[in-house]
């Protein structure tokens, strides 16, 4: 990514299916590699399961494109005041530039104002993740074992039902130091 590109962050539609099902099985390949098993959730599901899913009125489904191109994804479930992420995607010449992060604070405002907490999971041993994770205000609550996996769950507590988001925090708090 160089300075020029900007990112844009917009719900992913169901004409975009095709370009996310690859974007998510091209990212989760070295999770799959991490855990020595071929047949993550991610890298099963189907291009129908996939147009189900982002016609559910209960997923929100946010995509980053740089120019015309999807590089990455989030996919938000929503239940009873509670918004539970997963499938966290960014291309693999991408990774590393701060997309996935953008999305993660991106999403908080595609949320509810009902939302009083947000979950995020990811295998145990993904390190990286967990650390983005944590950067971004998510603690680590349990650990579940699901087949040969074993998932780190972790989660943020908004405050009233409002949107935490700790980048802008951080930025208030300079500027009101500064003026």
């Amino acid at each position: 990514m160089s300075e020029g590109d900007e990112i844009r962050i917009d719900v992913v539609s169901t004409a975009d299916a095709g370009e996310l099902l690859t974007v998510r099985r091209a990212a989760f390949v070295s999770e799959a590699q991490i855990f020595n098993d071929p047949n993550i959730p991610a890298l099963t599901q189907t291009l129908d399961e996939l147009i189900v899913d982002l016609q559910d009125d209960g997923v929100i489904t946010l995509g980053a494109w740089m120019g015309h191109r999807l590089i990455g994804s989030i996919r938000v479930g929503l239940e009873n005041g509670k918004a539970t992420i997963g499938r966290l995607a960014v291309a693999p010449d991408q990774q590393g530039q701060g997309i996935g992060t953008q999305l993660l604070f991106a999403v908080l405002g595609y949320l509810p104002e009902d939302t009083k907490e947000v979950w995020v999971f990811t295998g145990q041993n993904s390190k990286h993740n967990i650390t983005m994770y944590n950067k971004a205000g998510y603690e680590h609550q349990f650990d579940q074992v699901a087949g040969d996996l074993t998932y780190a769950y972790l989660r943020k507590v908004l405050e009233a039902g409002a949107i935490v988001d700790d980048e802008d925090d951080a930025e208030d708090t300079a500027a009101s130091s500064e003026g």
